[in-house]
Formats: structure tokens, C-alpha cells, sequence
């Protein structure tokens, strides 16, 4: 369906080209010009071959709905072991289905592997798969769905299991703002000094102000304003994994490889340098590390202290959160805190909600440092994303060649800054 409309919208381009030439010599009542003539000859020949494309493709188009009319409530299945069929398009697909249905990938497979499996003794390297979206989008969770093996890569017993170690659940990408950029370095302006000269200002009484008894410059005091220019440099998170060469011949362990190992740990990383980067090197300068954020000192007990940083921030940062960031080991602290007579603040484990606190949302992270929270405006912390996250496949790495092993490398390059350091607060919770 694409397809046919981007053809549709190439043959409209083409008319009405073709039609406006034409429009401006009747208009003028001339013939056409040596120039306008060849346009107009190119624009209809082109117009000609793109007509007959979409011919083609709305017959396929055509055919294809027919066949998935025909099975409808049933599951249409390769006869090889892998994914669902291309019918289904991709909307649902994991990253690894989308690697392995990619039309680059599918026409490397079959030069590489004609008869179905890779000879041990062919050279690799596969085009870079690049994805828009590497990472689910924003309020998804960020995990892989894929129940096929990437470990074992040969097994006489296929059972189709694969239990993955686990990893720590993601949220931070869903909080913070998310933007692109196409360039190696991202620049944006914060004001350091806001406007605060107002003051309500007399009429005058003279016309030239000496500073006599009883005189009245009326003279409107100016404000003044101050901005910073900052720079973030795109840094870039890469990891990699080695497979057999045979396991580039099954999909689903392809999938598996992507989806469970190479994916989510991009990911996992990239929660880590959002928080904890030192922006040493490659490293992002992470919010723990980012000059000119506020901070709540320890005063007595965490709920008051919670409270105070909700004031801090609203007073000196002049900002309105969006959320607490907990460990969830201090967040279970805070909600098993009882009152004099063993009763919980939160009515108990039985009247579960959203967590919130102060009103406040609540969420948790893994990466955080245990001992303290963050409180801010989550909009103000951005991450630039160059959304050219890359898939490849290559044997040409060590002796890897003469070992019948592949590589699988999946990198990203982004950027993060906070546009308003004083919008977040780290609260000690101790």
C-alpha cells in the first residue's frame, strides 16, 4: 500500500508539471519553448513508466489481499522455521523480525546462501541495516519479545526455548524529552539572567533632570538579560557479539540475537550514561554529573525532606516536576513507612495505585544511586537522537574468518544535555 502511493504521488508530480509547462505558453499564446518541449516530453515519458509500475504494483497489492482473504483465521507460515510471514507487514515486529524481513538483508541472504545455508568457507560482510526507530517509542517498554535461541547456536534438539538472563526494567528514556539531530555536535542558548529590573515609574515634572528637591526624572529602568551558549558532542554506544556462520542461515536465532542481546543492551547502557556518564571520552555528561542542578540536603526524616525539595525546586528553580526517580530499593523504604500504630502511609500492600508521592508521579530506575532521588521537570533533559542506529554482520574481524564466525555489531550515536539544570533537584535521602 505504500508502494502504490508513493508511485500515485510521483505520477501527480509528473501531470502536473507536465500541465503547468503547458498552462503558461497557452497562457502567453506561444508554443512551447526548445526547453519547455524537452521537459514536457520527459515529464510524460516518466509519467508513462510510473504509470505502468503502479499497474504492477496495485495488481500485487491486488493479489495480495485476495490470498489473506482466502485465510483469513488461519496462521500463514514459511514452511522454513523463522517469522511470521512478510504478509503481515511490520507493524508489531520485533527489531530482529524487521533485520531479518529487511529487503537488504534478504537480498545479501541470497547471494551468500542460495540453497538456504551459508558454505563455512564464504567470506561475510553485510550491508549496515539502519532502523529510524531502534528503541520503542516513548511510554512502550523496552524489551524484546522474541522466544527463539541466540545462544546456543547449534542444537540437534531445536526446541524452540529461550529464557534470557533478564535485564533491569528501562525508564528514564520515557521520561526525558527525545529530539533529532543530523549533525555531530548540538548547540542550543540557556538563559543565565532573567528580566527583574519592573518597578512601577512616576511621570516626570521636568524636562531636564538635575536632581533638585522635588524633581521627577520618570525615567523607566532597563532590564537586563544574559544567555550561555552550550554544546553537546553526539557520542556513540556500540556492542557486539559473535555467532556461527550457520546461525546466519536461521532467522530466528538472528532475531533472538538482536531482540534479547544486542538491542537491549544498547539500551540498558544508554540508561546508564543518561544518568551516570562523566563525560569523559565517549562517555555523556549524565544528569549526576551536570553543572548547576539543585540539591536537597537530609533533614530528618525522607518525607519531610521529600517535601522541602518539592519547595526547593518550585522557589529557586522556578520549575513544576514531573516525576520522582527512586531505586527501587529506596522506594520500597518509602513505602513501608508506617505511622504510630503500624499503619501504612499508602493504605497497604491490598490498594496498590499509580505510585506517586506528594502528589507526584513516581518511577524507578536501577542505575540511580542508591541513597538519593531525583526531582525535576523531565522535559528539560534531552536526548538528541541521530536515529541511524545500524545493524551489520561481518567475518572479517580476527581469525574469525578461518573459525566459521561471524560478528553481529549494533551501534547508536545521541546526544543528552539539560536545556534547564536548575529545573532537576538530587535529594538526599539519608
Amino acid at each position: 500500500m505504500k508502494k502504490s502511493v508513493e508511485l500515485k504521488e510521483k505520477l501527480r508530480a509528473l501531470l502536473l508539471q507536465a500541465r503547468d509547462i503547458a498552462a503558461k505558453a497557452e497562457s502567453e499564446d506561444r508554443d512551447f519553448t526548445t526547453e519547455e518541449r524537452e521537459q514536457v516530453q520527459t515529464a510524460m515519458k516518466g509519467a508513462k513508466a510510473v504509470k505502468e509500475e503502479l499497474k504492477a504494483v496495485e495488481g500485487d497489492e491486488a493479489l495480495r489481499a485476495e490470498i489473506m482473504s482466502l485465510g483469513a483465521g488461519l496462521e500463514i507460515r514459511s514452511q522454513q522455521r523463522g517469522p511470521a510471514s512478510a504478509l503481515q507487514g511490520t507493524r508489531g515486529q520485533t527489531i530482529g523480525e524487521r533485520f531479518c524481513t529487511d529487503p537488504a538483508w534478504q537480498e545479501w541472504l541470497k547471494h551468500v546462501a542460495p540453497a538456504g545455508a551459508i558454505n563455512d568457507k564464504s567470506r561475510v560482510q553485510s550491508p549496515a541495516v539502519q532502523f529510524k526507530s531502534f528503541f520503542p517509542e516513548r511510554k512502550e517498554l523496552i524489551t524484546g519479545l522474541s522466544d527463539v535461541s541466540a545462544g546456543a547456536f547449534v542444537q540437534p534438539d531445536y526446541t524452540g526455548i529461550y529464557e534470557p538472563i533478564g535485564r533491569y526494567p528501562l525508564t528514564l528514556r520515557q521520561l526525558i524529552s527525545v529530539r533529532q539531530t543530523g549533525s555531530d555536535t548540538v548547540e542550543f542558548v540557556r538563559q543565565t539572567k532573567q528580566v527583574t529590573e519592573a518597578e512601577p515609574t512616576p511621570e516626570a515634572n521636568v524636562k531636564v533632570y538635575t536632581g533638585a528637591t522635588g524633581e521627577i526624572e520618570g525615567r523607566k529602568p532597563q532590564g537586563a538579560m544574559r544567555f550561555e551558549k552550550v554544546t553537546e558532542t553526539v557520542k556513540t554506544i556500540a556492542v557486539w557479539v559473535a555467532a556461527t556462520k550457520r546461525a546466519l542461515s536461521d532467522a530466528s536465532q538472528i532475531r533472538g540475537i538482536i531482540d534479547q542481546e544486542l538491542r537491549e543492551d544498547l539500551a540498558d547502557e544508554l540508561e546508564n550514561q543518561l544518568l551516570n556518564g562523566d563525560g569523559i571520552g565517549e562517555n555523556f555528561t549524565g544528569l549526576a554529573q551536570q553543572p548547576g542542578t539543585l540539591i536537597q540536603a537530609f533533614n530528618t526524616d525522607i518525607l519531610r525532606t521529600t517535601r522541602q525539595a518539592l519547595t526547593t525546586l518550585a522557589v529557586i528553580g522556578r520549575a513544576t516536576p514531573s516525576a520522582f526517580l527512586f531505586h527501587p530499593a529506596d522506594w520500597e523504604t518509602v513505602e513501608l513507612i508506617q505511622d504510630a500504630n503500624n499503619r501504612y502511609y499508602w493504605a497497604g500492600p491490598l490498594n496498590q495505585g499509580p505510585p506517586r508521592l506528594w502528589g507526584v508521579p513516581v518511577v524507578t530506575s536501577f542505575h540511580i544511586a542508591q541513597g538519593s532521588a531525583w526531582l525535576g521537570d523531565w522535559r528539560k533533559a534531552v536526548l538528541w537522537d541521530r536515529e541511524q542506529a545500524t545493524l551489520s554482520v561481518t567475518d572479517s574481524h580476527e581469525d574469525f574468518f578461518v573459525r566459521n564466525i561471524v560478528a553481529f555489531l549494533a551501534e547508536m550515536r545521541a546526544a543528552f544535555g539539560l536545556i534547564r539544570p536548575q529545573a532537576f533537584i538530587n535529594v538526599e535521602l539519608a
